[in-house]
């Protein structure tokens, strides 16, 4: 049975999950959506430094309601807080660190994500769509994209054998997080790497469209 997990709590167990890949002093990019609740879980011990497209490195958890007044925007559109020695850049430097590689780590959200790590995340067609901002240089330039995405929508599985939607990226995808599974993506498909508690492995592959393999020993998400 596919595990009745309210969506604002889905959304917050994958951000948890994916705060737990960092190590000290990596550069991030948080895309929109469950990526931009990824810097409110950052262990303690950890030193991230969160990269936004529209010029900035250092930026903080997302303001607070009782942080209001902060005027500081990250590229998502949400309000952000700036952590000590955070700097403001133009656009063009901007691009030019995620051109450059200096990008470790890029966490974004999608539409669809394939088997060989093709990312759809931007567009559907016949709807109307602000653009895809900076996901495609960030899919290209930066070491490792992680892809962070609920497991279905409205029952149909996000993680398919082919995208069908126009592509973000060609063979980009490191690593996909949902609520019920962690899954690494290499050149011969999909391994998973971990699976939630309150979902078997028969129901998993039922909700998720490509075959796929099994690490051994097969960790338990801690949620």
């Amino acid at each position: 049975m596919i595990p009745n997990i309210p969506e604002e709590e889905a959304k917050i167990r994958i951000a948890k999950r994916i705060a737990k890949e960092f190590k000290d002093g990596d550069v991030v990019n948080l895309g929109i959506g469950i990526p931009s609740l990824v810097a409110d879980y950052i262990p303690k011990d950890i030193h991230v430094i969160f990269h936004t497209e529209n010029g900035m490195l250092g930026a903080g958890p997302k303001v607070k309601e009782e942080e209001g007044t902060i005027d500081i925007i990250g590229a998502g559109g949400v309000k952000i807080t700036v952590l000590p020695g955070g700097s403001f850049f133009s656009s063009d430097i901007s691009f030019g660190l995620i051109r450059g590689g200096h990008i470790d780590i890029t966490v974004l959200g999608t539409l669809e994500v394939d088997e060989e790590g093709n990312l759809a995340n931007w567009m559907i067609p016949g709807k109307l769509t602000p653009g895809m901002g900076g996901a495609m240089d960030l899919v290209t330039g930066s070491k490792k994209v992680f892809v962070a995405t609920l497991h279905t929508a409205k029952g149909k599985p996000k993680i398919v054998k082919r995208c069908s939607l126009p592509l973000t990226g060609q063979k980009v995808v490191s690593k996909i997080f949902t609520e019920l599974a962690v899954f690494e993506v290499t050149k011969k498909g999909l391994v998973l790497e971990e699976i939630a508690p309150d979902v078997d492995l028969k129901t998993l592959r039922e909700i998720t469209e490509p075959d796929f393999k099994v690490k051994e020993p097969l960790k338990i998400m801690e949620v």
